[in-house]
């Protein structure tokens, strides 16, 4: 079977456009698919600046930038995805979004042998396998943020996945520049089960009083060489992401570790949600 050389990225936020983004930039013609135009703008805005931004730090040249940008086209209709040979959903982490999305392109993608991946970072791959009419082609591609930088991608195929699925997307996963690790269908998969209960244990220490966000963090730098500590990268990851994947992981596993901590439950309602909302363990500007 012939390369991709045609992706479908659904969802232009963090994850889609840093996606989107290093697939351009490898060659790859890529479709962004978004709910409304004012998304669509907001995206395109997103990677320009992406782009603009690798070219000022020297990371690329304007003819790369420039040709990068001849590669994305963006709509905010999914059917403008019917002739995608793969497509990425990288839409909000939650599971009956993720569904939505999924049977949608189910229908649109003209092509029977399109693979369609989810970037979810804690749903079980077969739950959301089973609500297409191809779960063969279903599987889980977990990126790491931001993508332009992170070199790995977790391939997480369900008990439903073809062989000939996994060995594709493999295949995209090296087009892209980056490295594949093959996890089980379980919710965390390999990283965040190791991360996510790590993560929660700081959550619980600023909250008992046992230290200080800037404490904790300069301790797992200094001491354990971490680029970035705890708090830090939950601020960066989103904390409505991390509550959502240890409530995911949480519902499978019954692990008192994997609870979303109290603390980081009013945190989410209060709206302090991290980098992306200008506060959360740290206030950030702009």
């Amino acid at each position: 079977m012939d390369p991709v050389s045609r992706l479908g990225v659904v969802g232009c936020g963090l994850m889609g456009s840093g996606i989107a983004e290093v697939a351009a930039r490898h060659g790859i013609d890529v479709r962004v698919a978004e709910a409304t135009p004012d998304a669509v703008e907001a995206g395109r805005r997103r990677l320009t600046a992406s782009l603009d931004e690798g070219v000022r730090r020297g990371k690329l040249g304007e003819e790369q930038r420039d040709q990068a940008l001849a590669r994305l086209s963006f709509s905010h209709d999914l059917s403008d995805l019917a002739d995608r040979q793969f497509v990425i959903e990288a839409v909000a982490e939650n599971r009956d979004i993720k569904t939505d999305v999924l049977r949608a392109l189910d229908k649109v993608v003209e092509d029977p042998a399109a693979i369609l991946a989810t970037n979810t970072s804690s749903i079980p791959i077969v739950d959301l396998a089973v609500t297409t009419e191809r779960p063969t082609q279903l599987i889980g591609m977990h990126f790491f943020n931001p993508v332009p930088v992170q070199q790995l991608v977790e391939v997480i195929p369900a008990l439903t996945t073809s062989q000939e699925t996994v060995r594709r997307t493999r295949d995209v996963v090296q087009r892209l520049g980056k490295q594949a690790i093959q996890a089980a269908d379980r919710s965390g998969f390999v990283v965040n089960a190791l991360l996510v209960p790590y993560l929660l244990s700081a959550v619980r220490m600023v909250e008992s009083g046992s230290a200080r966000p800037d404490d904790i963090d300069r301790g797992m730098e200094l001491g354990c060489a971490h680029p970035m500590g705890p708090l830090r990268l939950l601020d960066l990851i989103g904390l409505d992401t991390a509550q959502a994947v240890a409530e995911s992981m949480y519902e499978e596993f019954k692990e008192p570790l994997y609870a979303p901590p109290a603390l980081l439950r009013r945190m989410v309602a209060a709206g302090h949600l991290g980098r992306k909302s200008g506060r959360g363990f740290y206030t950030y500007d702009g």
